[in-house]
């Protein structure tokens, strides 16, 4: 079903909604393997950021916000009297090229995360899927990362503190996926029914499209991270020149004081250097380790594409010098 509803959705825009599941045993099912199933709640594409819009408009929500809430409350009531899945306990979200390491994503799952605990978001990449591939991923964010985003204290002496890197923001759950005796039977039968497959697909190469398309949203990160080093960099100058300055001023105060105790004078009185030299403002660094964080991916994504690819080649070129 999530992937349904996310070829439904308009081309470019990435859908998300939530996922339910059932308790076993005191936890919930699939706790760590994640044997859920899925349902849509009714969720329009773009509603959270239409809802947000009105209730900066308004200053609260409107009647189609909480008609949207008493319906989702009421269809999980229902699954429930009918012994279906109905606990909230983590939502997906469909993404392009594997574009899901955002604010709005680690804001989202934190909100998820910390009312429920076992939340998880599942990324799921259509396009990728599409090509073969099944791209189906659970995360969740870290315990240092709850810590910090409890805080919400991202200066870089917290991350620093926290050791908090992009390796060390979110940790990937297994999935795995079972079909049930019934589906496996109906699949051998389509498979002994369908006619025999041209084996010279298997040697064909993949779009260069996603190669492409993966490398400029590549490059583009790479543009958003020297622009953050340029700011740190300059506020760390700053930092440096503000420390410089005020142990000048340390040092002429004390010169002075030196000299007025030698005419006999009282020293002068101490002064709140803090408010004298008020230290420059830190610049944000988690959207530096979420770019960072998505750089990496976009770099996995771009070493399995070429690394299947290349496999191909030499298996080819192996035939090739066979036949020969």
């Amino acid at each position: 079903m999530t992937s349904r509803k996310a070829r439904t959705s308009a081309s470019g825009h990435s859908r998300f909604s939530f996922f339910l599941s059932v308790w076993k045993d005191g936890v919930p099912q699939g706790r760590h393997r994640l044997r859920r199933r899925f349902f849509q709640l009714h969720h329009r594409p773009g509603g959270e950021r239409q809802k947000q819009r009105r209730v900066r408009r308004f200053g609260r929500e409107t009647s189609a916000d909480r008609w949207l809430v008493q319906y989702q409350m009421e269809m999980m009531r229902s699954l429930r009297h009918v012994n279906i899945d109905h606990l909230h306990v983590g939502w997906y979200q469909s993404t392009y090229y594997g574009s899901f390491v955002t604010r709005a994503l680690l804001d989202s799952q934190f909100s998820y995360q910390h009312a429920i605990e076992e939340s998880v978001v599942l990324i799921y990449d259509p396009i990728k899927t599409a090509q073969g591939s099944l791209s189906l991923k659970a995360y969740r964010l870290t315990p240092k990362l709850m810590e910090v985003c409890k805080e919400k204290d991202f200066s870089p002496e917290a991350l620093k503190k926290g050791n908090i890197t992009f390796e060390h923001m979110f940790e990937e759950v297994p999935i795995v996926i079972k079909n049930s005796h019934l589906i496996n039977v109906l699949m051998w039968e389509l498979e002994k029914k369908s006619a025999v497959a041209d084996k010279h697909e298997l040697l064909s190469l993949a779009s260069s499209n996603h190669l492409g398309k993966n490398l400029q949203l590549l490059m583009d990160r790479v543009d958003e991270m020297s622009q953050d080093i340029v700011k740190y960099n300059t506020y760390m100058r700053n930092t440096s020149k503000q420390q410089q300055q005020k142990h000048q001023y340390q040092q002429r105060r004390q010169q002075e004081n030196m000299q007025r105790q030698s005419r006999g004078e009282p020293p002068l009185p101490e002064e709140d250097l803090s408010k004298l030299f008020k230290p420059p403002q830190p610049p944000a660094r988690m959207d530096s380790l979420l770019i960072a964080g998505q750089i990496n991916t976009y770099c996995q994504n771009i070493k399995e594409f070429t690394a299947q690819n290349l496999g191909k080649l030499f298996m080819a070129q192996a035939l090739q010098e066979y036949n020969n």
